[in-house]
């Protein structure tokens, strides 16, 4: 049994990736996987809420009493009958737990969220350009975007944010010129993803080698009732970072070409989560999220530890939003 969270603040990627390798060679039906709404070992707590987001129900002890008890009950001392499905995941969102016979679900359908003129974001592709089929920053490495609210404490200080800063809600960014933003519409429906999530992101820099941070968001309405706490919460939902000179391979690092258009696709993982009607979705993107991954010097330096304070500066970014480069998130829908 292979136990995830889906903000699991440490290393959310090990856990697919050993279902997925173990997956390949199990004819026996012996490899089964579980995800929830936790962060590093949050299934070891009572999971209601991670930060301010409360799933409504006590997600570690259900786990504890009605999957991994009966487990090693059947598995360690041949008792009891095993009723656990290839894959049960928590549903963020409409918090419900879900059963699959696999994961991802097949039922899940590939739909394309594509990057519009005017930080909007739509499944319609032929959204018309009206004045340039790009939007762009200026990244700038001597004021990198935070990856959580400042001040960003100790990491494993008393009453430090890490543990819960994925859920942590990405209003912070707001008003920065370094960071790029597109909002669907309201939703006029409950829209579930269940799966992997996709960038393709065109983008050109004026620099030598760059990197690009996407994100999926889910944005609440800024009218909540039932918990006003949560209104106009900005909810990550996936995200991951990938650095432009590893674009033809990791074993393979190469200058960036300045200004040519490129094609980065990047993996955002995975999550099991119901965008509620009401809600929009957002993508986000920005090159620097300090200090969880080194600032890129955004000049190819072929031994990037090696980097010099001179070797450091900005670069205009652009992001394409046009036919010929459509930028866009791969969502798993589910029907």
């Amino acid at each position: 049994m292979v136990v995830g969270g889906w903000w699991d603040q440490e290393d959310f990627y090990g856990a697919l990736a050993t279902y997925a390798a173990l997956e390949k060679f199990d004819q026996s039906n012996h490899n089964f996987v579980v995800l929830g709404p936790w962060n590093h070992g949050g299934w070891n707590g009572f999971g209601r809420s991670l930060g301010d987001v409360n799933f409504g129900s006590s997600t570690g002890i259900y786990f504890r009493s009605q999957v991994q008890a009966p487990w090693f009950a059947y598995y360690l001392k041949g008792k009891g009958k095993l009723n656990e499905p290839e894959a049960l995941t928590f549903q963020s969102g409409s918090n419900q737990w879900t059963r699959s016979d696999r994961w991802p679900p097949r039922e899940a359908v590939a739909r394309d969220l594509f990057l519009h003129e005017g930080g909007k974001a739509s499944f319609d592709k032929s959204a018309p350009v009206r004045f340039r089929d790009y939007a762009e920053y200026v990244s700038d490495p001597a004021n990198p975007v935070p990856y959580r609210n400042r001040p960003i404490q100790p990491t494993y200080a008393r009453g430090s944010s890490w543990y819960t800063w994925l859920v942590q809600d990405q209003k912070f960014l707001e008003g920065r010129r370094d960071v790029l933003s597109w909002k669907s519409e309201v939703l006029d429906s409950n829209l579930t993803i269940d799966g992997e999530v996709m960038a393709h992101i065109f983008a050109a820099t004026s620099g030598t080698d760059s990197d690009w941070v996407v994100k999926l968001v889910d944005v609440y309405p800024d009218n909540n009732p039932d918990d006003p706490k949560m209104n106009g919460y900005q909810l990550m939902i996936v995200d991951e970072i990938f650095r432009g000179r590893y674009l033809h391979g990791f074993n393979n690092p190469q200058p960036i070409t300045r200004n040519q258009i490129n094609e980065y696709v990047i993996d955002l993982r995975a999550n099991d989560h119901t965008f509620k009607k009401g809600h929009r979705v957002m993508v986000q993107v920005h090159s620097t999220w300090f200090p969880l991954y080194d600032r890129n010097p955004q000049k190819f330096i072929e031994n990037i530890f090696l980097a010099r304070p001179e070797d450091y500066q900005s670069a205009t970014q652009r992001i394409y939003e046009s036919a010929r480069y459509p930028s866009h998130v791969t969502l798993p829908v589910m029907p």
